[in-house]
């Protein structure tokens, strides 16, 4: 990091919980806690004589093994999980439950026939039905057949439904499924369905819709958008439980939402291929409350011209997510991947709160440089001096932004419980960023970052659940306000060399009130508040898998785990937990080896003297990161 900012390491373990550990304080346990690298069955392996285990069944399903290797894929056969939150609608009254149709229009696409329903005008030319129920109410479209080359146009002024039963359309020209009518369109899909756009007319996408869209069904919907978008809402966007919904765009975004979007359930996959595409993009804010949902973009950054802006543009990079306004994760899973330059997996320009849920993000791409001329897809310069609106960084979670001044706007980042699992390994890629403060209260967050692996531009705050958090070629987590640890497990895995497990910008300081803390990195340079736990330090190396301990001599407090990261060398090691207090003595245990160590109020590189081991933890490689 920049000379300016003052560090504190803190380094690495992995836990998971029992339903019977409270999980804002996973680790305070009667007789001491062990932290295991164990998977979904819970392994017990290196536990401690008269230390209590903490195996699995609690929030967190990942493990070390999956934080450097997991990935994304599109996926339409798994079943959408039952773990979900309540179904949310832009209004109580928009929920399919407080609305029927029990009018019955059939409409063959193969051999398009006007049924003669009173209240309903159908106008036919060629393969292009246009229906228009004016103000009728109640009036369900029963939707059958195949068209290659033709349209569904939808008039009207009430809500309706629309159930697409086995049908196929492809337009050679424009929007396959045009709906213009301004009430709330109910689609429901039953069997297969399939819908194509054509390229020669200017459009929105394969489904356009101008009022509120809602998405249900027992049965699966694929949507090819060719020209812009796959799907296009004016207003805002509802998916329900229990429909398979693929969407793939070529030219744009996956699933465009005018207003809020919301995804109660389904199986949701989406792909786009764009440059500056989004799987899914939401012009308000994107809640997801259940299903699974499964987004992907392959595409690099490109070069957004704007003359209201004194740089003449901005850059702009692909997504999984993107919210012009806030993100929300309740329920259900996401996975979202993005593998071009500067590419994203979530990304908001506002706020952020996760409260449940599974999430696994990955990026691959580089840092892109743009000005309007001249581009990088791997741009290696030095950035300080550059309009942000000139790159865009890689990053696995984003809230917020900077604007045209270069002042950071946006967050906070809250998140008080799910299961996330980030991975980033393109140059620059940070793994979760908040502009403004980041806080998090439960939960388990493990993230494999090239670069920072969380940072904050606010406050940073942890008072609960299991953060693990390694920075490959920077800092492990950052905060460029103060830091506040308060309870939960901290885990943070810094580089060698000039990067820290926790680096706090020089003007603030870090505040210790609770929590288990295990540390190391290439140095230590603290600017602490004050602390009301005891604090060790060491120095050595420790192998990945590695176990270190801390206790009394009655008894373990603590067993730490590195995941599978070499630290060689000399290391700066923290470690600190409620139990420890200034002045007394412990004894840390790396395997077989002992050695007394004094906790202080302090932190510095030369406190506690050498690991077990003759000045270096057993097993440590030669060399560093």
């Amino acid at each position: 990091m920049k000379k300016m900012m003052t560090s504190l390491l803190l380094a690495a373990a992995m836990m998971t919980m029992t339903t019977a550990c409270s999980s804002d304080d996973p680790l305070t346990t009667s007789g001491g806690t062990t932290i295991l690298n164990g998977g979904d069955e819970g392994d017990n392996s290196g536990s401690t004589s008269g230390s209590s285990t903490i195996t699995g069944g609690g929030s967190s399903t990942g493990s070390y093994s999956e934080m450097s290797t997991f990935t994304v894929a599109i996926d339409k056969t798994t079943a959408e999980p039952t773990d979900v939150a309540t179904a949310q609608y832009p209004e109580a009254s928009d929920a399919p439950s407080a609305n029927t149709f029990g009018t019955t229009v059939n409409i063959d696409m193969t051999s398009p026939a006007d049924p003669g329903v009173a209240g309903v005008t159908v106008t036919i030319a060629g393969n292009d039905v246009t229906v228009d129920h004016g103000s009728t109410e109640g009036i369900n479209y029963v939707v059958t057949g195949t068209t290659t080359d033709g349209s569904l146009i939808i008039n009207g002024k009430t809500n309706f439904g629309l159930t697409l039963n086995g049908v196929n359309i492809t337009s050679a020209s424009k929007t396959a499924l045009d709906i213009e009518c301004s009430g709330n369109a109910y689609l429901y899909a039953k069997g297969s369905n399939k819908l194509n756009d054509g390229t020669t007319e200017d459009h929105k996408g394969a489904i356009f819709a101008k009022g509120k869209l809602l998405i249900s069904g027992d049965g699966s919907l694929e949507v090819y958008g060719n020209y812009k978008n796959g799907i296009h809402g004016k207003n805002s966007i509802v998916i329900e439980k229990g429909v398979n919904l693929y969407v793939k765009s070529t030219e744009n975004n996956g699933i465009k939402s005018g207003g809020d979007m919301f995804i109660n359930g389904g199986i949701i996959n989406v792909e786009v291929s764009a440059d500056g595409g989004k799987a899914i993009n939401g012009d308000a804010n994107v809640t997801i409350n259940g299903g699974r949902t499964t987004v992907i973009a392959t595409g690099n950054g490109t070069w957004e011209a704007d003359e209201t802006l004194s740089t003449g543009g901005d850059t702009k990079a692909a997504a999984g997510i993107g919210s012009d306004g806030n993100f929300y994760m309740n329920g259900g899973e996401l996975y979202a991947k993005a593998t071009g330059s500067g590419g994203k997996g979530v990304k908001a320009d506002y706020e952020g709160y996760i409260t449940g849920g599974k999430i696994r993000i990955v990026t691959e791409g580089n840092l892109y440089y743009s000005n309007g001329t001249t581009e990088s897809h791997n741009y290696t310069g030095n950035t300080d001096n550059l309009p942000s609106a000139y790159t865009s960084s890689p990053k696995g979670m984003k809230m917020g932004g900077k604007d045209e001044n270069e002042v950071a706007y946006g967050g906070p980042l809250v998140i008080s419980g799910g299961d996330i699992m980030i991975r980033t390994s393109g140059n620059n890629a940070e793994g979760m960023e908040s502009k403004g403060t980041l806080e998090i209260s439960g939960g388990s967050v493990l993230v494999y970052a090239h670069d920072d692996a969380i940072n904050s531009t606010g406050d940073m705050t942890i008072s609960g659940g299991t953060v693990v958090a390694v920075g490959t070629n920077n800092d492990a987590i950052d905060a460029n306000g103060n830091m506040y640890l308060k309870g939960g497990t901290i885990i943070a895995c810094g580089a060698n060399g000039a990067e820290a497990g926790i680096d706090i910008e020089e003007q603030h300081k870090l505040y210790i009130t609770g929590g288990n803390i295990f540390a190391i990195g290439g140095r230590v340079d603290g600017n602490l508040g004050s602390t009301s736990q005891g604090i060790v330090s060491a120095s050595g190396s420790v192998s990945a898998n590695g176990s270190v301990s801390i206790g009394d001599g009655s008894q373990t407090y603590c067993t730490f785990v590195m995941p599978p990261v070499n630290y060689g060398g000399s290391n700066t090691i923290i470690i600190s937990t409620p139990e420890l207090k200034s002045g007394s003595s412990y004894t840390l245990t790396s395997g077989s080896s002992s050695v007394s160590v004094t906790a202080s109020n302090t932190i510095s590189s030369g406190m506690g003297g050498g690991m077990p081991g003759g000045g270096g933890m057993p097993g440590g490689g030669p060399g560093g990161r």
